[in-house]
């Protein structure tokens, strides 16, 4: 039993809910990071699942996890744990070394059994005592004997009341943490409005959960999270896919093009497409495709036909869309190509994050192919770079590459729905009349950005031909000129470069005025801010500078970082971004932190990581 305390309020807590893959620890992690957010709290989650299908039960390779970070200042799913929530032998074996020293464990002391634990590799009956846990930190709930009993007037076979287990555990965590049981009801209610009996069942469990905590367990610590003074408005919590996909949304209805989505189904993107398949009432076009290479030749015909075109996918789909990508830079359309990273190579760790598809989604083409490149930072920020991507695709006539991750796509946090006078009007450079009267061509440009005119299927007097092979400058006919072809080659590179003067610029954080700059990119910021933070706090200056826009870099990015006696670029791979930065900065040393085993950074990684170089370079 925990001593006997009062209610503890907190800044801030992690907990990480632990289970076979069919336990659902990612339903219950969910209801209580949506439940939190709509307390006010900040959140931020990490589902961390196999990618085994259906793992033996009760084995440590089939254990799936759920960590949610909620509180103020949160900007990642948290290091360690406060609270884990065991639901078998095997979750408590692989999960332990999640949790901080002196936290609390709720573990279903009911699944203690032999059999569990010889699957699980225990060679004790004493699991606690085995692995070496404090009897004061940890509740053995007998959560399979009081879901039976909760449930034994309802008349559900025992396979349908061992789906409710999750439940109870939320029940208790919901307890623990002054969670409101109401609002996890309506939730649920929602989620089960065509299965009644389904819902009473569980909403039973949940109310047993909290009360056993109440009533058993009244001795023990609960906690108040506290919030922080918020922008009014309506909040959720979103993870990233849906994000993105809420993002082209707002794209299309900003630029008055119809959304086409051409997409195969691939870990970790596919709720993008199941998504937007939900969309007709939004007039959106989701198509499964048979392959990655029609997902994005689909693609390609609907921009054609002047739609807001968007293919999504994972780095192994990023591979096979590679020579139609080339087709949409020699053509000079308008196409959002999504790719949310995952461990490679080939299939590699389909359900594990990276960053490992930098180089290739800018240079993973035949040929002098440039395109626009640029990566999302949060869950939340999806929807801004998705919206960012259609609308660079656009204004600019080329194709976009979005890169988010596992980590980002899969995780959420609190997000504030915004108003649609939030974003601007996306401008489609459309051939005009005028044009059209004075003998307009295909590829006749801007003469200040170089976008091609963009003529929409249709329009009269505009019947032309674009393609893969090379056109004359002039003319616009198919041309083997080799001056010819030179100059549509760097009118192509230059018409990329100008978007550096069309994208914010780069932001610096944390001290600016230090000699040492901490850079990363996409979904790896809110480690790296928390790491800035508090390396400041405790006597490390350090500035930040996150990219969202690589290819290309904003105007400023090169010369902030010029000013700093030390940059350290810490990214989930070998040091892609830092060699191209190299490649920019050929007088700077670029020094690394990297970490490539399928998980997000911690912070303390990354601060001990700053650490060593600076010490290092004194």
């Amino acid at each position: 039993m925990l001593p006997n305390t009062n209610v503890k309020t907190l800044d801030r807590v992690v907990v990480r809910f632990s289970g076979d893959s069919g336990d659902g620890m990612q339903l219950a992690g969910n209801i209580f990071s949506n439940v939190s957010a709509g307390e006010g709290n900040q959140i931020s989650t990490f589902p961390d699942y196999p990618a085994e299908i259906r793992a033996p039960q009760g084995s440590l390779s089939g254990v799936s996890g759920f960590q949610v970070h909620i509180g103020k200042g949160v900007h990642t799913p948290g290091d360690e744990a406060d609270v884990l929530v065991a639901m078998n032998p095997a979750a408590l074996k692989t999960n332990l070394k999640f949790l901080k020293p002196g936290g609390i464990i709720i573990c279903d002391v009911d699944t203690f059994r032999p059999a569990d634990l010889k699957k699980a590799l225990y060679e004790t009956d004493d699991p606690v005592k085995e692995l070496g846990i404090n009897p004061d930190k940890i509740m053995l709930v007998p959560m399979t004997t009081l879901l039976k009993n909760t449930l034994a007037d309802s008349g559900m076979d025992p396979k349908s009341m061992m789906k409710c287990k999750n439940m109870l555990a939320l029940g208790l965590i919901c307890w623990l943490f002054d969670r409101p049981i109401d609002s996890v009801l309506r939730k649920l209610e929602t989620k089960f409005a065509k299965k009644p009996a389904v819902f009473e069942a569980n909403a039973k469990v949940i109310r047993a959960g909290w009360d056993y905590g109440h009533n058993t367990h009244s001795s023990m610590s609960t906690y108040r999270i506290e919030t922080e003074a918020v922008q009014p408005g309506v909040y959720t919590d979103v993870n990233g896919n849906t994000a993105t996909a809420w993002g082209l949304v707002m794209a299309s209805e900003k630029s008055g093009r119809p959304l086409f989505l051409g997409s195969y189904p691939i870990t970790p993107a596919t709720d993008i497409l199941h998504e937007l398949a939900k969309r007709k009432d939004l007039g959106v076009k989701a198509c499964q495709m048979e392959d990655e290479i029609a997902g994005i030749c689909s693609a390609i015909g609907a921009s054609y036909a002047g739609h807001l075109a968007v293919t999504s996918t994972s780095g192994p789909g990023l591979a096979l869309k590679s020579e139609a990508l080339g087709l949409a830079v020699m053509a000079e359309l308008p196409l959002v190509v999504i790719d949310v990273q995952r461990g490679g190579p080939s299939t590699g760790l389909p359900t594990k994050t990276e960053q490992t598809d930098l180089m290739q989604a800018l240079y993973g083409r035949n040929g002098e192919s440039p395109l626009c490149v640029v990566a999302a930072t949060s869950p939340t920020d999806c929807f801004q770079m998705a919206f960012e991507a259609a609308r660079i695709a656009i204004e600019h006539m080329t194709p976009v590459i979005l890169l988010t991750d596992a980590f980002i796509a899969n995780g959420s946090s609190a997000w504030r729905i915004p108003e649609e006078q939030d974003f601007p009007e996306i401008k489609p450079p459309y051939v005009t009349p005028e044009m059209l009267e004075t003998g307009w061509k295909p590829y006749m440009r801007d003469e200040e950005s170089l976008v091609r005119y963009w003529a929409l299927p249709g329009m009269e007097k505009a019947m032309h031909r674009v393609g893969g092979l090379e056109k004359d400058y002039k003319t616009s006919v198919i041309s083997t000129d080799g001056a010819n072809h030179e100059k549509m080659v760097k009118v192509r590179r230059e018409k990329i470069e100008k978007i550096a003067y069309d994208v914010p610029p780069i932001e610096l954080l944390g001290n600016r005025d230090a000699k040492t700059v901490l850079v990363g990119w996409g979904g790896t910021f809110g480690h790296l801010f928390t790491a800035c933070e508090e390396l400041n706090e405790n006597g490390t200056p350090i500035a930040l500078a996150q990219f969202r826009y690589i290819m290309p870099m904003p105007a400023n990015a090169l010369d902030e970082l010029k000013k700093y006696d030390n940059i350290i670029v810490a990214e989930l791979n070998t040091g892609m971004f830092a060699d191209y930065l190299q490649m920019h900065l050929p007088g700077k040393e670029i020094l690394r932190i990297n970490k490539i085993e399928g998980q997000p950074f911690m912070v303390k990684e990354i601060v001990d990581g700053v650490k060593k170089h600076i010490e290092s370079r004194k």
